[in-house]
């Protein structure tokens, strides 16, 4: 039990809505994350070094602010098997797009170190861990699709129909910290009432973004020709729901060179904690 590669998914944001401001600077809000059946992959190998190693496409990032090896880290004190280890991470999500690639990573991390370090923590514990780490990271810690509210910690799984999506990324980077210090953020979106359908929602920092990144506009125009549209998070990917993956596919070929842009089905539950069950089904 010294190797593990694993899938670290997207997410997508199906809607977002700021409540309020509260007074220590953090946002209230309400948003739905699904996961997708794509994203980075990262291989884990135990190695005799006590090190932690990250290798592959890791070029422009320090090494302790990567949040795989924050991720490590935390769990330094809880292993019970003394080794290193050497994490070789192949990047497929954009950086900056909204679709959580670093969040994921560092989920991925926590899971599969939790398993090869024989921590012995759960999921609840992990996701305690990751949320020092990012708010979105005990989302893909739990690994199913959920009603996100509070600052994002509070998560309540939801049952939502799979469905085929287009994510377009459009080649640029949106900080969120300059988007929820942004005095035009709407803040003051009301909470949901039960029940509640797709069609009464919206992503809050969708009008915002627009306007300082022409970019993402742009994009979001051209999806909507094609299929209902949102922006997800606070990032630039935007996305296009669909039916079926062959029309999807027929989109995404029509997309302008200068985009990059992938189809993947929606998950109930995280291609991660599937992939990482087959795996300990096989080692027993």
């Amino acid at each position: 039990m010294t190797k593990l590669t694993l899938t670290a998914p997207a997410k997508l944001n199906l809607f977002l809505h700021i409540n309020n401001r509260r007074a220590d600077g953090y946002h209230e809000l309400e948003s739905l994350f699904t996961m997708l059946d794509f994203g980075d992959e990262l291989s884990f190998e135990l190695i005799e070094e006590d090190d932690i190693q990250i290798v592959g496409d890791v070029a422009g990032i320090n090494h302790e602010d990567n949040l795989i090896y924050k991720a490590a880290k935390a769990l330094l004190p809880h292993r019970t098997v003394k080794k290193g280890v050497n994490v070789h991470l192949t990047k497929h999500l954009p950086m900056g797009g909204g679709v959580g690639g670093g969040s994921s990573d560092a989920a991925t991390t926590l899971l599969a170190l939790n398993t090869l370090w024989e921590c012995g923590l759960t999921l609840q514990a992990l996701a305690k861990i990751g949320l020092q780490l990012g708010a979105d990271v005990p989302v893909f810690i739990h690994g199913k699709t959920a009603l996100a509210q509070g600052v994002g910690e509070v998560l309540t799984p939801f049952d939502y129909p799979e469905k085929w999506y287009l994510v377009v990324a459009p080649g640029v980077h949106v900080s969120t910290v300059k988007v929820f210090t942004d005095p035009d953020l709407p803040r003051s979106t009301a909470k949901l009432k039960t029940p509640w359908q797709m069609a009464d929602t919206r992503n809050d920092c969708e009008e915002l973004v627009k306007k300082l990144y022409p970019e993402v506009e742009k994009t979001l125009t051209w999806l909507l020709k094609y299929a209902p549209s949102r922006m997800t998070g606070t990032g630039s990917c935007c996305f296009a729901v669909f039916d079926d993956e062959q029309t999807a596919l027929r989109v995404l070929q029509q997309m302008p060179s200068s985009w990059q842009g992938f189809v993947a089905k929606s998950a109930s539950e995280s291609i991660t904690h599937k992939q990482l069950a087959t795996w300990l089904n096989k080692e027993k």
